[in-house]
């Protein structure tokens, strides 16, 4: 076997490789897209048919690590096509993350169909759309093996979180103005944070790509605006302690 042969089989093996990845990409911003769909129309059968998605992405997922492993067995690759690989490896097991979170999405959108419509679900697509772009924008870094488009979907993850927490803070005065909103306010919270967290996924994916490129990670401490946590929501008519309603 010729070199010349032995190189093209390697490229080849490679691309193979990114092609799976960027399938599995798609599958996930596709399963994403439908799971808020199925939530914005309140389609029950949109959001079981979104669930059964997952099936193909772990597939996928299985592939991507045979031929990765494989990869590293027989080619035993070096500088850039190492990272290459073990990016791969990483991202596909993020990627896998996004479909586990999408799935979960959908399941709660089911539930939600059920419920009283709830004013907050109007933040829900806004959310949806940015993390659908962070990873359609992630894929697109990887494939181009652009690092200046990776650290900008990197930076976009505290975008995911003001909205995260502008959301929680009011989904939570909408359950403490009328109790009957709690069970699809709760849902909603869940379906917040799934999405929060596929947007974790991303940038995650985003720091992979950027230091399978330089060879060199971000050193630069992640934006993050979470203060979910510490969030205090006072109840409507509550006094100060002095009989002054705040």
């Amino acid at each position: 076997m010729s070199s010349e042969h032995i190189v093209k089989s390697y490229d080849e093996e490679l691309n193979h490789l990114n092609e799976a990845i960027l399938k599995m990409g798609g599958l996930a911003e596709a399963q994403l897209a439908d799971a808020i769909e199925a939530i914005a129309v309140r389609d029950p059968e949109l959001a079981s048919e979104t669930m059964r998605g997952d099936v193909k992405i772990d597939a996928l997922e299985a592939a991507v690590d045979h031929q990765a492993v494989r990869l590293l067995a027989l080619r035993q690759p070096m500088a850039k096509d190492l990272r290459t690989i073990i990016a791969a490896l990483k991202i596909s097991a993020a990627i896998e993350r996004i479909g586990d979170y999408a799935a979960n999405v959908a399941k709660r959108a089911i539930v939600l169909s059920e419920a009283r419509p709830v004013r907050p679900v109007h933040a829900i697509p806004r959310m949806g759309r940015l993390v659908q772009r962070m990873i359609k924008d992630v894929l697109d870094a990887y494939t181009e093996g652009d690092a200046v488009k990776a650290k900008a979907v990197w930076l976009k993850d505290a975008d995911v979180d003001d909205l995260y927490n502008s959301l929680f803070r009011e989904v939570l005065t909408y359950m403490m103005e009328d109790p009957r909103n709690i069970t699809a306010c709760t849902h909603l919270l869940f379906i917040a944070k799934n999405i929060e967290r596929i947007g974790d996924h991303a940038t995650n994916m985003a720091e992979l790509v950027y230091y399978m490129v330089v060879g060199t990670p971000l050193l630069e401490t992640r934006p993050k605006g979470d203060d979910a946590s510490y969030t205090m929501v006072e109840p409507p008519g509550r006094t100060d302690g002095k009989g002054n309603a705040d």
